[in-house]
């Protein structure tokens, strides 16, 4: 996909800049790209979603400390204001590992660093574009180990949306469509809608219409009913923490999706790159699910859909048990869950 970067760094005056993001709380109704120059601008960013996507949010916390460090630069404790900032930008979502990866890569340069403020704010700004770059590089690589285990002629079912729009600019799950798309124009894609935000409805296949694959969009509820039909040869999806063992945490729903895959023996993939691994937890149990809005649930464009009083419990995420994956597709190749280990030998 031809699709601009879903989020850069763009340099202005002198040390100054922004991050540019596409605004994806406007699609597909709108296609709009929104500068960034706070750290407050950047925590409600990645908190209201307008940007998303477990890769996308870690180039968010990248460039949220550039402007951490811009907004510092005149204190005595630049390296410490910049720290108590990252943080905060850290604590706008808890799942995605991506998130908290990136603002530790950027927080090493601050505080290994014997540079001027100015010079290390240059080298903040070169890691991020950096990881930018490396970003895309790496879903290609995803793609690429990904579509040999698709099907000739296969319909691959996707939960949530994991494509350009959720990276940089290529995508992990989606990123495995579109290589196999490329070897094989006749695959087709079923998006889950993805209640409650519809990522699938909104996003998948509003990439994938762009792309010219053939993509049918069915409800949460109905990928079990196409299963049984014979009609899914293959699931893959993307991930925001992938813990040790291969317990994978993704958009709420995709356990479900899993549970029905493996009762009609169909191969369930995750694609996410190393920097979603979090080699620090040993399985899902340890993972912090995010918990969201209410009005998400009771709200469908910002219009009520049920009575005022119902009691709403809002997780953003699920976790999905290693047992139920087949396969976790990386930069690396693809590794069964119990062998993940092997990519940080």
């Amino acid at each position: 996909m031809n699709i601009e970067k879903t989020i850069e760094w763009i340099k202005t005056d002198n040390l100054k800049g922004v991050s540019r993001m596409i605004d994806q709380t406007l699609l597909p109704y709108e296609y709009k790209k929104i500068d960034i120059k706070t750290t407050d601008e950047m925590y409600n960013a990645i908190k209201t979603m307008i940007v998303r996507g477990a890769p996308a949010i870690g180039i968010a916390g990248a460039h949220g400390v550039i402007l951490a460090a811009i907004e510092s630069i005149n204190e005595s404790d630049f390296k410490n204001s910049i720290l108590k900032k990252a943080n905060y930008i850290n604590s706008s979502r808890p799942t995605a590992v991506n998130l908290s990866w990136a603002i530790k890569k950027q927080l090493e340069i601050v505080e290994k660093s014997n540079e001027t403020k100015e010079k290390i704010i240059e080298l903040l700004i070169k890691n991020a574009i950096k990881l930018e770059n490396e970003d895309i590089e790496i879903n290609k690589k995803i793609g690429e180990y990904g579509s040999a285990i698709i099907p000739k002629g296969a319909t691959i079912l996707t939960h949530c949306n994991a494509g350009a729009l959720a990276t940089v600019g290529y995508g992990t799950a989606l990123g495995v469509v579109r290589s196999a798309f490329e070897k094989d124009s006749t695959i087709k894609v079923f998006a889950d809608e993805t209640r409650p935000r519809q990522q699938g409805a909104r996003l998948t296949t509003y990439e994938l219409i762009r792309d010219g694959i053939n993509t049918t969009l069915i409800t949460d509820g109905m990928g079990a009913y196409f299963m049984k039909k014979n009609m899914i040869d293959v699931v893959v999806t993307g991930a925001d923490r992938i813990a040790l063992n291969g317990d994978s945490a993704n958009k709420i729903g995709t356990y479900m999706v899993a549970i029905a895959a493996k009762y009609h023996n169909i191969p369930f993939y995750i694609a996410a790159p190393k920097s979603t691994i979090d080699p620090s937890i040993k399985t899902g149990e340890e993972i912090t699910i995010e918990l969201r809005d209410k009005k998400e649930v009771t709200e469908i464009n910002e219009k009520p859909i049920c009575i005022d009083e119902v009691n709403v419990i809002n997780p953003g995420f699920d976790v999905t048990c290693a047992s139920l994956i087949t396969g976790i597709i990386t930069e690396y190749g693809i590794f069964k869950p119990q062998e993940l280990y092997k990519i940080f030998e």
